[in-house]
């Protein structure tokens, strides 16, 4: 029987969420990969019960994580079961969103309130609990009024089924709009998850600025840039990471031989700070004070660990910084 750490709040710093009541890990775990049907089950129950015995009480999900969609959720329920018990639950913030494409027909997708609210009532009974703490709008759409979507958002929050309501890939300009019509309805937005990295900084052009203007969390997701901000990739493509499958979200063409040496670049200043690349990636993401948490994967325990350890030097110096912004001025 699983027993969490009486420490596991001993070291994790916990960051308020924009004006909220709600503090969120530094670090937070994605589910997206490693926790589908395809997955090893008792290596993603282990990353899990690791992941809260060092302070992580936020675990993301969304309908379509898998493969095959959905599975993450539903292993995902699994691990609730049987080892977080009790008044555990209480304990963490579980998150899910809806958006992608999750069944055939015209209700499958998108952000029409019937696909959802459809969905989310599919991905409480697939996980087994009565709520969310999280519901996401996954993505914009562009040809549902966003006042049904977040209207559809708000309901989820007033009927019970979600704590609090979420934005995901909003463009600065969308989310300002969709954030003042949630404060409208009475359900503020809690928090806004764009993918941000060094290599993805999109986020920096105005969005982060709304956010913070209008006291709105911001969790970042692919802060490893699908890992190329990791050693995977300083020899070249390793045949078994995601660029070498035809099918993976990184594709090999994005690893160029410059990028490759700005990897390399990087990597000095990361063994210089005593850190791997993929630390101080992450710890690069949390300097801004406007970042709640960092949503990070794992495939297991050691690596899961490796990134944690990224809060054990979260301090840049001024030449650090500058250093970094001139090499990724070539990225």
């Amino acid at each position: 029987m699983y027993h969490p750490s009486e420490k596991r709040y001993s070291s994790m710093p916990y960051n308020r969420c924009g004006k909220s009541g709600i503090k969120l890990p530094a670090i937070s775990l994605g589910l997206w990969h490693n926790f589908g049907s395809v997955d090893d089950f008792e290596n993603g129950r282990a990353i899990v019960r690791r992941a809260f015995d060092r302070g992580i009480t936020h675990f993301d999900l969304a309908n379509n994580y898998g493969p095959a969609p959905g599975t993450a959720e539903t292993n995902f329920g699994k691990i609730l079961k049987k080892d977080f018990g009790g008044h555990l639950r209480d304990e963490l913030i579980i998150s899910t969103k809806a958006g992608y494409l999750m069944w055939p027909g015209p209700y499958g997708e998108w952000g029409s309130r019937k696909y959802l609210l459809s969905s989310l009532d599919q991905s409480l009974k697939r996980m087994g609990i009565p709520y969310v703490d999280i519901f996401y709008s996954h993505r914009p759409d562009p040809d549902t009024p966003i006042e049904e979507t977040m209207m559809a958002l708000d309901y989820a929050v007033r009927s019970g089924k979600a704590l609090y309501a979420g934005i995901s890939n909003y463009s600065k300009e969308q989310a300002s709009v969709a954030i003042d019509i949630l404060k409208q309805l009475g359900t503020p937005c809690l928090i806004h998850q764009p993918k941000y990295s060094m290599f993805e900084r999109w986020v920096e052009g105005g969005l982060l600025d709304v956010l913070e203007e209008k006291g709105v969390g911001c969790i970042p997701f692919s802060p490893l840039a699908q890992g190329l901000l990791t050693d995977k990739y300083l020899k070249g493509i390793p045949k078994t990471s995601r660029a070498a499958k035809s099918s993976g979200h990184l594709q090999k063409s994005e690893v160029t031989k410059e990028k490759i040496e700005i990897i390399k670049k990087l990597n000095a200043i990361a063994a210089e700070r005593k850190q791997s690349l993929a630390q101080m990636a992450l710890a690069w993401l949390l300097k801004d004070k406007r970042i709640t948490s960092v949503l990070i994967g794992a495939s297991s325990v050691k690596q899961l660990d490796n990134n944690i350890d990224c809060l054990e030097n979260p301090v840049f110096s001024d030449v650090e910084l500058l250093a970094i912004e001139e090499i990724l001025k070539k990225a």
